[in-house]
This record gives structure tokens, sequence and C-alpha cells, in this order.
């Protein structure tokens, strides 16, 4: 299989869940009693199709393999009661960060189902009920029912399946600006890396660590301008940077310098995409990493660059991917950054909980408190 085929980000599937079996239509047959009652019993439950979010897995390749998913039908009931046994359900893992929607809706509408985090649930489709044998229709004046009911049919769906990835760490710039060289240095992943641009045509994952605190970084594709209406597959590259908490900005310092590159208007335009996808990019803590310094003979072309970005509030880091070269010092600024974040979204959930258990429908403080 070749490396850009083992990247699957979106898939559809068509959810088939299992019809319900039938109720039996029966009576009781004994040499001594000539006249046994009602005896049918009910038909099982269908199965129903269930998707799991499963950490272990990163792709949605299995889906474009599987395109559908179909339960069991239940058993149909039988005589002396016998109900029919159910139908068995169907559980298809998909990595965390597998978003659901219904093929069929607006490509806009709300998702039926957004799985965040592992082990957590989402019923696609549910099978139908089982029909009811005749013996649940007997009464004082009705003593022989001569009819059953049938199962209900299971529900049937198609589903547009995407992923996005989860990562604390978005690495974005340029097409050979040296982030998957970066991620290899910071972590024991191991992107494709050569000299050329759109090396990266999937995202990769890798794992770091500063002290006890231990995190996961992403290293985009490459964007370029028109990204975010397309422009080189920038849109589906995009939307992994969308769960990324924090943004660490490529900056090639030996493009700047060897093919006369203003840094700042680079660095504008990829911030003009993020924002022309999603204005709360834009609001995203961002480190800015000036990379491959190890190519410059004069570092001190470097300086009002760093001031005009210091300026505007960013964190500034020299490195270099090659050397190991400032490593240290972004690893550090990453923490720090996830540690504010960490403050901010735990003071968003303090609110959201004051809210929800301080007021009612209507605004008013709760009179109970």
């Amino acid at each position: 299989m070749k490396p850009t085929d083992s990247f699957i980000d979106e898939a559809k599937v068509h959810a088939v869940a299992g019809a319900g079996g039938n109720g039996c239509r029966s009576f009781r047959r004994e040499k001594y009693v000539p006249r046994g009652g009602p005896d049918g019993g009910d038909g099982g439950r269908g199965g129903d199709v269930v998707l799991v979010a499963d950490r272990n897995l990163a792709t949605l390749l299995d889906l474009r393999l599987r395109p559908e998913l179909k339960a069991e039908r239940g058993a149909h009931g039988e005589g002396s009661r016998r109900d029919g046994k159910d139908g068995a359900s169907v559980e298809v893992r998909v990595p965390v960060g597998t978003i659901v929607r219904d093929a069929d809706a607006e490509p806009d509408a709300e998702p039926l189902a957004d799985l965040v985090e592992h082990g957590q649930r989402f019923v696609a489709v549910r099978g139908g009920r089982g029909g009811l044998g005749n013996a649940n229709f007997a009464t004082p004046t009705r003593q022989a029912p001569d009819f059953a009911t049938p199962g209900k049919p299971g529900e049937e769906r198609r589903l547009r399946l995407s992923l996005k990835l989860l990562a604390d760490i978005g690495l974005v710039g340029f097409p050979n600006a040296g982030k998957s060289t970066l991620l290899r240095r910071l972590s024991a992943a191991r992107p494709r890396v050569a000299a050329y641009p759109f090396t990266t045509l999937v995202p990769s994952l890798g794992v770091a660590e500063w002290g006890e605190r231990r995190f996961v970084v992403a290293d985009i594709p490459g964007l370029i301008e028109g990204a975010s209406e397309g422009a080189g597959l920038g849109d589906r590259f995009l939307r992994h940077v969308e769960r990324t908490r924090v943004l660490v900005h490529l900056i090639d310092a030996g493009a700047w310098q060897l093919e006369d590159r203003d840094p700042i208007a680079g660095y504008e335009a990829i911030r003009a995409e993020l924002g022309a996808y999603d204005a709360k990019l834009l609001e995203r803590t961002e480190i800015v990493a000036i990379n491959k310094v190890d190519l410059l003979p004069d570092r001190a072309v470097l300086e009002p660059v760093e001031a005009e970005l210091r300026a505007r509030g960013r964190v500034v880091v020299r490195l270099s991917g090659a050397t190991g070269e400032g490593i240290p010092e972004l690893l550090r600024a990453m923490a720090t950054a996830l540690e504010a974040a960490d403050r901010v979204e735990d003071v968003a959930r303090a609110g959201e909980r004051g809210r929800e258990g301080g007021a009612d429908a209507s605004g008013a403080e709760d009179p109970r408190r």
C-alpha cells in the first residue's frame, strides 16, 4: 500500500439495522389437552449498528473497504411460548475525532455525533422491535386469537463520516517549511522527509514531552494561498487544524534568504487562509518558530522580524530541525502555552457549570440556592 493511501479521513457507509423477528401463531397441542390455548412466542429484536471511538485507530480506511454495515435480524418466535433470539448488533470501531453526519442532509447540517473520547458510542441505526406472538392477544372473550404481528423493520441510513485529528499542538506553514523534520525531532514519529514541497500529503501525529507533561503534536500538510478554497487540498488539511489547541507557525528562514521571500507577508498569508476557513483559528495561542536558522550566514537579519512578531504578541523561537538547535526552547514554549490554555478552559467550564446550576431558563437566579 502506498503511504498516501494509508490515511483516509472521509468515508460514506450504508448502515442497515436488523429487522425484528415475526411473532408466532401457534396453539398448544397435547394428547390430553384437546382445546390448548395460544402459545406463540414473540419475535426477537433486530440488532443495532453502533459506532465506537477507538484511540488505536488513525484512519477511516476500513470503512472505505466496508461500505455496508448490516446488523442481524431477530429470530422469529416459536410455539410453546418460545421467544426468538435478538439479532446481533454490529459494533464498528472508528478513530477518535470522527464526525458522523447524515449523507443525505445539507453539508452544513449539524452532525449526528462527534466522537471525541475513547470508548464513546453512537447508535447509528436501531433494530426493529420483534412481533408479538398470538399468546399476547388472548382475553376472556377471545381465547383463541388466530393472529400474530410481524416484526418491525430496522432503521436504515446513509452516513458520511469525516475525521478531524485531535492534537494539542498543530504545526502549520508553507510546504517544505520543515514541519516533518521538526516532528521527528520533537517525538518518535517518522513522517516522510525530503527537500521538495508537498512531501507530506497526510497529517502525522507524534507525542512530545517536556518535564512531566506529554502532548500530541500534529504535522499538518503544507498550506498555500487559496487553501481555504481547496487549493492544494488545503480545505481538507485545514480541517485537521480545527481541533488543535495551540498553533506553531513555521517560517522557513532558508527560503526567506535564498528566494528573497518576505517572511511577514508569508506569515500573514497563512493566517489569512486560517481565518478564511474558520475565524476562531485566529484566536488560538500561537508560537512562531523561525526554522532552518543553521542556513543563515548572518543571524542579525532575524532581529527586525522577531521584533515585529513580538510586537504582535507572539512568542518567537529560533530553531533548526536539522541540528536540534532551539528544540528545548520550543518544547518549553509549547508546554507553557498548553498550561495557559488549560487555565482558560477550566475557567470556561466553571462558568458553564455556574450558569447551568445557578439560573433557570429565563436567566433568573434559582430561588432554591
